[in-house]
């Protein structure tokens, strides 16, 4: 199977390949900012963890260039089922930096209320909330996408997942429906080396990961992960034809910098030396490499614009942390349509002691 890359390491392009993306100088500087924005509020959101102030987060630091590739190459009328590691699909796709705030810090303006961790979504932005479990999501996103082609609309399904999750019941079953019916949906798969702790050579004996989906008859992608414009444009083409029925399984080769999540230690199951190896393949270096080699930016104002995204993700995490918790009630709503009474008794007793204390 073949291997897509665009922009190795160091920066330097492939000029033929480059010709086959409808890209402008303009698109290049907005996936940029949407990494570089991705990759701060990440850093912020990990800090703020470690002050205790969010319950969990699983870091983003490496992986930036496929939510965020995957993202822009999507049409506003599709649907996204990611994962917990997405953080710049909400970014690219228009969510504020103070919802996501909110949503990471369960305060009153959290859309969620607080009920879930490291869960988000967006009806407005066709954003559907994820669950913690691996792969459970995707027999649902398939259905999702199913439901659109009997209805015939013409949107397509990204459902995101990781390398450990194509070992998991659950994307076989989707695969497996998404090649019967012909569904339009994009598997967008982050392979970022580890399962957690597990490295993929020990999780699973195939050859590479994409040949999983080709089993069950769907068309399937090897993509450089780190490579912005390769993932652009693989998942432009990708989404066009699954808007024609035909559903792809895209992997995207990347590694996770970071943690698995804040409740993980890497350094027991991994090298400095592996971290530093794949730190050189840096998707959001190699793309400022590319863009100033050829004058799309300059030095002073990458510089410019990284001093910007700083201050401007500093002031809205510090309007954030102004912002309450939400009301003691909260933990009673959405469960029915009508509180029943015995639950409202509770409910007005925890109120008064909370108000008590």
């Amino acid at each position: 199977m073949s291997f897509l890359q665009i922009l190795n390491e160091n920066g330097e392009v492939n000029e033929a390949l480059l010709k086959t993306v409808n890209l402008t100088n303009e698109d290049f500087l907005k996936l940029y900012k949407y990494m570089l924005i991705t990759r701060v509020l990440d850093g912020w959101l990990l800090k703020l963890q470690r002050m205790g102030k969010v319950a969990i987060h699983a870091p983003n630091e490496g992986e930036e260039a496929v939510a965020v590739g995957t993202a822009y190459a999507a049409k506003p009328e599709d649907w996204f089922f990611p994962t917990y590691r997405e953080l710049g699909l909400l970014v690219t796709r228009g969510m504020s930096i103070r919802e996501i705030l909110c949503r990471w810090l369960a305060n009153k303006e959290d859309i969620l209320k607080g009920h879930e961790f490291a869960i988000y979504g967006s009806k407005a932005l066709h954003i559907v909330p994820t669950t913690t479990p691996i792969a459970v999501h995707l027999p649902s996103a398939v259905g999702f996408a199913h439901a659109a082609k009997i209805r015939k609309d013409k949107i397509v399904v990204l459902a995101y997942l990781s390398d450990g999750a194509t070992s998991k019941g659950d994307f076989h079953e989707a695969c497996n429906w998404a090649g019967v019916f012909k569904v339009p949906i994009v598997f967008v798969c982050r392979n970022n080396q580890y399962a957690i702790s597990l490295h993929v050579s020990r999780q699973t004996a195939s050859e590479t990961l994409a040949i999983k989906a080709v089993a069950y008859g769907i068309k399937s992608m090897r993509v450089d992960g780190n490579d912005i414009i390769a993932v652009y444009k693989s998942a432009k083409e990708a989404i066009e034809m699954a808007r024609n029925y035909e559903p792809v399984f895209i992997e995207y080769l990347t590694y996770r910098l970071g943690s698995h999540t804040t409740a993980d230690d890497p350094k027991r199951y991994r090298s400095n030396e592996e971290v530093e190896f794949w730190r050189q393949k840096d998707p959001i270096k190699r793309f400022r490499n590319f863009l100033i080699s050829n004058g799309i930016i300059t030095e002073q104002e990458d510089q410019n614009l990284r001093k910007e995204i700083e201050l401007m993700v500093e002031d809205e995490v510090k309007k954030a942390l102004e912002i309450p918790p939400p009301p003691i009630e909260v933990i009673f709503e959405d469960v029915y349509s009508e509180i029943p009474w015995n639950l409202k008794e509770e409910m007005e007793e925890i109120i008064e002691d909370f108000r008590g204390s």
